[in-house]
């Protein structure tokens, strides 16, 4: 499969190591030069703008997918190349899933967490079939990572959890699997 779009989930803010950005940024700069388009949640604080700005930077396209209620909450990036305001969490969730080939998870909160996992229970429901990338900077997602070989440990995956979500440690190493 041609991977010609990248969904990507992180926070709105940036977290308190400087990594998250760094990678954040790196990881734009990497989808701009393969010409792989961003979508993202529309925001232009924390890693969503970090990332954005380093597509944009690079000449990159960017869609941004904000719902109504986080114009104002996530500060609406102003200067994407395509933005989409819809009405709720579910409908940004759905269009970015759907306009994506894969999905790359950065570190963010309950709302990054909420996208990964129901991105994984769509994929294990067979919704849809697209990998899975954790940048897993500093090791911001090793207990995350423990807990999910758990789930496979004690038989609550219906397949490896290789085969949907892949652990990887800089944006470099997420473009050489994505390849």
């Amino acid at each position: 499969m041609t991977i010609e779009s990248v969904a990507v989930f992180c926070g709105s803010r940036n977290g308190n190591n400087p990594l998250f950005v760094k990678h954040a940024a790196e990881l734009g700069k990497h989808l701009a030069m393969l010409n792989l388009k961003l979508i993202y949640g529309g925001g232009k604080k924390g890693l969503m703008g970090a990332l954005a700005d380093a597509v944009l930077h690079n000449g990159g396209n960017v869609m941004g997918v904000i719902p109504k209620i986080l114009i104002e909450w996530e500060h609406q990036h102003e200067s994407l190349t395509e933005l989409a305001v819809v009405a709720d969490m579910h409908s940004r969730k759905k269009m970015m899933y759907d306009m994506s080939d894969a999905a790359i998870i950065l570190p963010g909160g309950f709302g990054t967490l909420d996208e990964l996992f129901e991105m994984v229970t769509w994929n294990q429901l067979k919704i849809h079939d697209k990998k899975i990338y954790i940048l897993n900077s500093a090791g911001f997602y090793n207990h995350l990572h423990h807990h999910l070989r758990l789930l496979e440990k004690e038989d609550f995956l219906y397949e490896p959890l290789d085969e949907r979500v892949i652990f990887c440690n800089t944006p470099v190493e997420v473009f050489n699997r994505i390849s």
